[in-house]
């Protein structure tokens, strides 16, 4: 019996907003006119007003006049001696040119040729003729184009199953070439009908793949080596790393093994910057990093296990879905985790401990996209649960600054490459968003449905005015930017380096606010506990007195009592003697 597993509610359902709906009208208060009112009510004149639905346009005529265009040139050298003159020759030039000035029409023929070349000097001076007019006009009508996405192809699935596109790779060299993954991530949705392949499509050839690619489990990330195109690793459903050569073939020209790779499917590998160009990195839910040497795969050059706690286990491990690394950066690298959490990394610590540098948490949900701004490198985005995030380096308690929640998940997210400034999200109900935060940060600049299923991967070309977009369905679409969201606009670096170092310092000073709260708090509890204690000290205080107060009231009262003993044993010697002499006297009466 097949054992199948019932999920009353989704993962990504979990927190997700409200989404309202129409119902019907119902009354909840009703409230009376009062007449009384209406004898205030002040009554505005009428006016009528007439108006046109239809656009006034009118049309104009114009007929320029024809204008003649010719080339003419001129060859300047020294020339007008005679022939018999040769003009490399000092002695033969000055005995001519005196010869010439003694000429009663010398004067004459100089002042004839100075009126005509005063005008030509006074042209040369009043214009410039290597002005460029048309520079700051382009400038105008680039700032003033509405922002675009065309299509310009779809690539399909060519298999009868479709399948995910999960990863997208531009070719280094060109637009030419575009490298898709396709694996299904749905749970107990694979079937044996499915196909393993990855295809490389030509931008031009649409119809049919130009090579396929036959790993031995369905590719999850692709990438293409930046120093030779024509090296590719891939990462495999069953956590195996694969490394073709396309001058070989379809076939790979060296897989990891099993045994030696991640336990569970590889979501990320990129290429490192090394001498050889052969050295790579990738990770997986397994909890693991690893470092590989594409020439020998039969096992990783160096481990990492993503234990926050830092003991090293993997038990105790998070799950790995993107990773970053930037070539600026040679030992820091960024891994985006299941539980919403980005792991700052540096490789060349001493320790496994020391590895993991720190922790920026923020998220709801898996960080499926991780990249650094490519022109501020401190300043890095992040794809989860519902919102796009950009951190700073410097700030670990929160983003400096975040996207409202949108109403699908969020799948995936990349910077431009050569806008600082703008980069590009894609949702689960298959929408395009173009964010430009120096235009505006609470709506996308620009929104395209791009199909009806849901979007899963994006990716940018180099240039910044091709993009690839890979669907649930199977169809990777190409779009075409506008030239305003695809060129660097004036100032654009300055006043993101502003707005960035601005949000900065504003999360510095609220993280400082905080701080200060949470030590004021604590040094409200531990007066608080001093008091409790001194309570209980005063207690103990209290209870001294009482007993130190009985014993001495027992003190006194029997010394109260030898006091009256002491003076009736006095009053009754007092009473003898008073007898005694009253005896003695009565002796002597008698």
């Amino acid at each position: 019996m097949e054992i199948v597993y019932v999920y009353t509610k989704l993962r990504r359902d979990l927190g997700r907003p409200c989404l309202f709906s129409d119902r019907c009208e119902m009354i909840d208060v009703d409230i009376h006119p009062d007449p009384e009112l209406s004898q205030q009510f002040i009554h505005k004149t009428h006016r009528d007003q007439a108006l046109q639905t239809g656009p006034e346009m009118s049309e104009h005529q114009v007929n320029t006049g024809g204008f003649e265009v010719k080339s003419c040139g001129m060859n300047h050298v020294e020339g007008g001696w005679p022939k018999d003159i040769d003009p490399e020759k000092v002695e033969q030039t000055i005995r001519f040119r005196k010869k010439v000035e003694k000429d009663e029409g010398y004067a004459t023929s100089i002042r004839q040729l100075s009126s005509a070349m005063e005008h030509c000097i006074g042209q040369n001076n009043a214009i410039d003729i290597y002005q460029e007019y048309s520079e700051d006009e382009e400038e105008v009508v680039e700032t003033q184009e509405l922002p675009y996405a065309k299509t310009i192809n779809v690539f399909r699935d060519p298999n009868e199953v479709k399948r995910t596109v999960t990863s997208l790779s531009w070719h280094p060299d060109g637009e030419r070439k575009l490298a898709a993954a396709y694996s299904c991530l749905e749970f107990q949705k694979w079937s044996k009908d499915m196909s393993l392949d990855s295809y490389i499509w030509d931008v031009v050839k649409p119809n049919c793949p130009e090579m396929s690619l036959k790993p031995t489990s369905p590719i999850i990330c692709l990438e293409y080596n930046p120093k030779d195109s024509h090296f590719l690793v891939g990462g495999c459903y069953n956590g195996q790393i694969v490394y073709w050569d396309t001058r070989r073939g379809s076939q790979p020209v060296e897989s990891s093994s099993v045994e030696c790779g991640h336990r569970d499917p590889v979501y990320k590998v990129i290429w490192l910057q090394s001498k050889t160009g052969t050295d790579a990195f990738s990770a997986s839910t397994g909890g693991q990093v690893l470092w590989w040497d594409v020439r020998k795969l039969s096992e990783p050059t160096e481990r990492l296990v993503l234990d926050l706690s830092r003991e090293g286990n993997i038990d105790r491990a998070v799950g790995a879905v993107s990773l970053e690394f930037e070539t600026t950066m040679p030992t820091k690298f960024m891994v985006g985790t299941e539980q919403g959490v980005v792991v700052s990394c540096n490789r060349k610590a001493k320790t496994p401990a020391e590895k993991i540098v720190c922790t920026y948490d923020g998220h709801h949900g898996p960080i499926y996209a991780l990249q650094r701004n490519p022109f501020f490198p401190k300043n890095f985005l992040t794809i989860g649960d519902w919102t796009a995030r950009i951190w700073s380096e410097e700030i670990k308690e929160s983003s400096i600054m975040s996207t409202k929640y949108q109403m699908s998940y969020l799948m995936d997210a990349c910077w431009s490459p050569v806008r600082p400034s703008v980069f590009f999200t894609v949702k689960m109900d298959g929408v395009l968003d173009v964010w430009d935060i120096l235009f505006k940060q609470n709506e996308p600049k620009l929104s395209v449905k791009v199909c009806d299923k849901a979007l899963y991967s994006v990716r940018v070309q180099d240039n910044g005015r091709l993009l690839g977009c890979g669907s649930q369905q199977g169809d990777t679409t190409l779009l075409e930017i506008s030239s305003g969201l695809s060129t660097l606009q004036k100032n654009e670096k300055s006043l993101l380096a502003g707005m960035f170092e601005r949000e900065t310092k504003r999360e510095k000073i609220l993280e400082a606010r905080q701080r200060e709260m949470r030590l004021k708090e604590r040094c409200r509890s531990e007066q608080s506990r001093s008091e409790e204690t001194g309570r209980e000290e005063g207690e103990e205080d209290v209870e001294q007195l009482l007993s130190r107060a009985e014993s001495d009231f027992y003190t006194m009262v029997e010394m109260e009592l030898q006091r009256r003993e002491e003076r009736k044993e006095k009053l009754q010697e007092k009473d003898i003697c008073e007898e005694k002499e009253m005896d003695g006297e009565a002796e002597i009466l008698d």
